[in-house]
């Protein structure tokens, strides 16, 4: 039953992460915006799930749907990984550093922040 519960979650959060790409997709230059957004808000909701979890005596169907398959299905870091290399080959090797700092610190950063302000409560 719990690999249904991780499905479900991966369901919803790969239409989830497919609606924000084309979303965001519009507005990007080249720059692969869209996955950063989405890495960063996923890192995010992590951290606010990582708090209502510690806090609530939540089912672990509960933090199987959320964190595995939710928040799986969401972020895309195969993708940051398939871009980033395109940018390099390309020989874009600042933007693709950049993407790698953009990605790591401001994903790091979301999800303390996404902790820290639920747990606060």
């Amino acid at each position: 039953m719990n690999f249904l519960w991780v499905a479900l979650g991966g369901a919803c959060g790969a239409s989830l992460r497919y609606g924000a790409s084309l979303v965001l997709h519009r507005a990007a230059s080249g720059f692969p915006y869209a996955t950063l957004a989405v890495n960063v808000l996923g890192c995010a909701a992590a951290g606010v799930a990582l708090a209502v979890f510690e806090r609530e005596a939540a089912p672990s169907q509960a933090r199987l749907f959320v964190s595995v398959g939710l928040l799986g299905g969401f972020t895309t870091f195969s993708a940051f990984g398939v871009e980033t290399l395109a940018l390099q080959r390309d020989g874009r090797s600042a933007a693709a550093i950049a993407n790698v700092a953009l990605n790591l610190g401001l994903g790091l950063a979301a999800t303390y922040a996404g902790w820290r302000l639920t747990a606060a409560r």
